[in-house]
C-alpha cells in the first residue's frame, strides 16, 4: 500500500515541468553519473577516479523504501551520461525518472543483473539488498567498469586499473570480515527488516525473523509477538535497527524479550561510513556487540 501511495505521489510529481536548474551541469570531461544510494557512488568513485562527477540520488539517512525524486534531480538525470542503479526492484521509482528525464543517452546500469537473488524479501521481486555482501560489491564495481568503459573508452585503462586494486581491497575486506565473525558465539539475529541476508548467507549467520515483514510499513501487535516470541525460544541476543527506519518496533521487540538493540547503517553516505568498506567496517564492529 506504502509503494502504491509512494507511486501515485511520483507520478504527480513529475508530472510538474521540471524547473531550470540556477546551475546548469556544467560542461566538464568528467563523466556526469547519477547514482541511487551511497554505496553505489562510493564504487563509482573508486573505478571511475578523477574521470567521474557522482551526484547520489538518495540523500544520506533517508530510506530508499521512502525516497522521492526532486524536479532537480530529475534536471540531472535528463544531462547526465550514466545512470547506477541496484536493481531487484529497489528503486521503484526509476522507470518514471528515466522517461521524465527523457535522456535517450542515457546509460542505465541495474548492477544485480546476474547475481544469485535471494527471496526473503517482503519487498517483492527478490531481495535487493545484494551490495551489502562484499564479494557482491566487486561483481557491482565491475559492472560499473563495464559502463564506464563503453561511455567513455579513451579512458578504459585507467578505469580497468582502479577496478582491480579495488577489487582487491573489498576481497581484503571479506577475509578481515570472515575472520571476525569467526570469534562470535552467537549466530542469530532480528532485524527490523531483511537487509542482511546476503551478509548472513556469507558469513554463516542466520537471520531468525524481521521486525517490518514490509519495509517502512508498521508491524500488527500480532506480528510483534510472535517476533518476540522468535527472539525468546532461539535464544537470539540483538535486534538490529537502521537509521532510515523508525526505532519504536525495534526498542518494542528488544524491551520485551530482554535483549539489546544495536542500530546499523546499510546505506551510509554519512561522517565516518562515507565509503563503502568504512560503512561495512562500522557495521560489523557494531554487530559484533551483540554477537560476539
Amino acid at each position: 500500500m506504502l509503494r502504491r501511495l509512494m507511486r501515485g505521489a511520483l507520478v504527480v510529481l513529475l508530472s510538474m515541468p521540471l524547473f531550470a536548474c540556477s546551475s546548469q551541469v556544467a560542461k566538464t570531461d568528467q563523466v556526469q553519473v547519477a547514482v541511487s544510494i551511497p554505496p553505489l557512488a562510493d564504487m563509482v568513485r573508486q573505478v571511475g577516479g578523477n574521470h567521474v562527477s557522482v551526484v547520489a540520488l538518495v540523500p544520506p539517512g533517508s530510506s530508499v523504501h521512502t525516497y522521492e525524486p526532486t524536479p532537480r534531480q530529475v534536471q540531472f538525470v535528463s544531462t547526465a551520461q550514466v545512470l547506477v542503479l541496484n536493481g531487484v526492484g529497489l528503486e521503484f521509482w526509476a522507470p518514471k525518472v528515466i522517461d521524465a528525464a527523457h535522456n535517450a543517452n542515457l546509460k542505465v546500469v541495474y548492477t544485480a543483473d546476474g547475481l544469485p537473488i535471494l527471496e526473503d524479501s517482503g519487498e517483492g521481486g527478490g531481495n535487493p539488498h545484494v551490495w551489502l555482501s562484499p564479494s557482491n560489491a566487486i561483481y557491482q564495481s565491475q559492472k560499473i567498469r563495464d559502463a564506464l568503459i563503453e561511455v567513455d573508452p579513451s579512458h578504459r585503462a585507467e578505469y580497468e586499473a582502479n577496478f582491480n586494486a579495488y577489487a582487491a581491497k573489498l576481497r581484503a575486506l571479506d577475509a578481515e570480515i570472515q575472520a571476525q565473525v569467526a570469534t562470535w558465539n552467537h549466530k542469530r539475529f532480528v532485524s527490523v527488516h531483511s537487509a542482511w541476508v546476503y551478509f548472513a548467507q556469507r558469513y554463516g549467520l542466520e537471520q531468525a525473523a524481521v521486525v517490518e515483514e514490509f519495509p517502512g510499513k508498521e508491524p500488527s501487535a500480532q506480528y510483534l509477538a510472535h517476533v518476540i516470541d522468535v527472539v525468546k525460544q532461539q535464544g537470539v541476543p540483538v535486534v538490529f535497527a537502521e537509521p532510515q527506519l523508525p526505532p519504536k518496533a525495534a526498542q518494542t521487540v528488544a524491551g520485551e524479550a530482554g535483549v539489546k538493540v544495536i542500530t546499523l547503517d546499510p546505506l551510509g553516505g554519512v561522517p565516518g561510513r562515507e565509503t563503502y568498506i568504512d560503512l561495512m567496517r562500522y557495521d560489523v564492529a557494531e554487530m559484533a556487540k551483540g554477537l560476539k
